[in-house]
């Protein structure tokens, strides 16, 4: 079905909303088992900017914890308040970014090698993590990866929906039984944070999430974007805008700090969505499982077998490396492989400034041709 919008509602919109989960599950898992986030507030919140985007942008826009934000929070165990401070700061910050015209000054001056570059690191760096994921059962992500490629383009069988099955089967198989209550209606409370913990929440992960927001959730994003739909162009101002006033709300509902991805969209795009139905549909699903099902979807979160999400993972760092064919060969190709090294053994921060200053300092003393 096929809205006067534009957004399609069927079995491949409702696959490829799916494809981002392989981050989304393990992060909100660690904010809910190790921060204490509530799971209904997680999947409320997801929800409402899931088809806030779809109906925004008419496209499927991937909605991701953010990943640097979450590493830190969970493995330091901060408090409910302590992460719902550090998103407010981000809205803060991804708001100015969009409104003073700062994103689109990095954006004009990021030439196309250095977007490609991170790009592709991503899809090195999260093949790197499949493979981790993967050694915890073989078998299983094998199966999945297979499964995945033979039904990839069926119209009856999406491909991703297979996967979620099979990972929700066995989450279920190892959870229960449970003494949690799995079934019962829960709406989220009003959730608040102390402004003193805006800086701690800055210095203690919100500055080292900024290079990677910027360069993975706003630039690769739009030029991905731009990739799979050449006549449907976001801007990066667009895109940090909605990062930022998103972020604003979610604190005050138990919400976690979101932001877009290239990663994500590669994957939607990956398993078959096309339209902001996408977004529209798991959307829908996700406040559903938030107001009726928050302590299944909680068990799933915490029991979801690794090696599923590895499998995941693996296919959409393949998915991106692909990308490294749209850059002209030449001199192009150096700018970008200082990017994608720096960004995997150190992070993108680093890469991103690397590629810069290779990519003009080779314009400015041989002046090649630009493509």
């Amino acid at each position: 079905m096929e809205t006067k919008c534009g957004n399609k509602f069927n079995i491949r919109e409702l696959s490829g909303s799916m494809g981002d989960f392989g981050t989304l599950i393990p992060l909100a898992a660690g904010y809910v088992v190790v921060c204490g986030l509530d799971p209904a507030a997680i999947l409320i919140t997801v929800g409402l900017i899931s088809i806030s985007t779809g109906l925004i942008f008419k496209l499927p826009m991937p909605i991701e914890p953010m990943k640097v934000l979450a590493a830190i929070a969970i493995a330091q165990s901060w408090p409910p308040s302590l992460i719902y401070a550090a998103g407010f700061v981000m809205g803060i910050t991804w708001l100015l970014f969009s409104i003073t015209g700062a994103i689109e000054l990095i954006a004009r001056y990021t030439p196309h090698p250095v977007i490609r570059g991170i790009q592709v690191a991503l899809g090195v760096m999260l093949a790197i993590q499949a493979y981790n994921l993967l050694s915890t059962w073989w078998l299983l992500g094998a199966a999945v990866f297979v499964v995945a490629l033979l039904l990839k383009n069926n119209r009856f069988v999406p491909s991703m929906l297979v996967i979620m099955a099979i990972g929700i089967v066995i989450s279920l198989y190892h959870g229960l039984p449970s003494n949690e209550k799995l079934i019962g209606f829960s709406l989220p409370a009003i959730t608040t944070f102390n402004l003193k913990d805006l800086w701690p929440a800055m210095l203690l992960g919100g500055f080292a999430q900024i290079p990677l927001t910027a360069t993975n959730a706003v630039l690769s994003t739009s030029s991905l974007l731009k990739s799979y739909w050449p006549g449907r162009e976001i801007k990066p101002k667009t895109l940090s805008l909605s990062i930022g006033l998103f972020n604003l709300g979610l604190p005050f509902f138990g919400g976690m700090p979101i932001c877009h991805g290239a990663g994500g969209l590669a994957a939607k795009h990956f398993f078959g969505a096309r339209t902001g139905g996408a977004n529209i549909s798991i959307g829908i699903i996700e406040i559903i499982a938030g107001l009726f099902m928050a302590g299944l979807a909680a068990l799933v979160f915490a029991e979801f077998p690794e090696a599923v999400i590895g499998a995941m993972m693996l296919l959409i760092g393949i998915e991106l490396l692909k990308f490294v064919t749209t850059v002209s060969w030449g001199w192009e190709y150096i700018p970008l492989a200082v990017t994608v090294l720096l960004s995997v053994v150190f992070n993108m921060a680093y890469g991103f400034i690397a590629g810069l200053a290779v990519f003009y300092l080779i314009r400015y003393f041989y002046r090649p041709t630009v493509s």
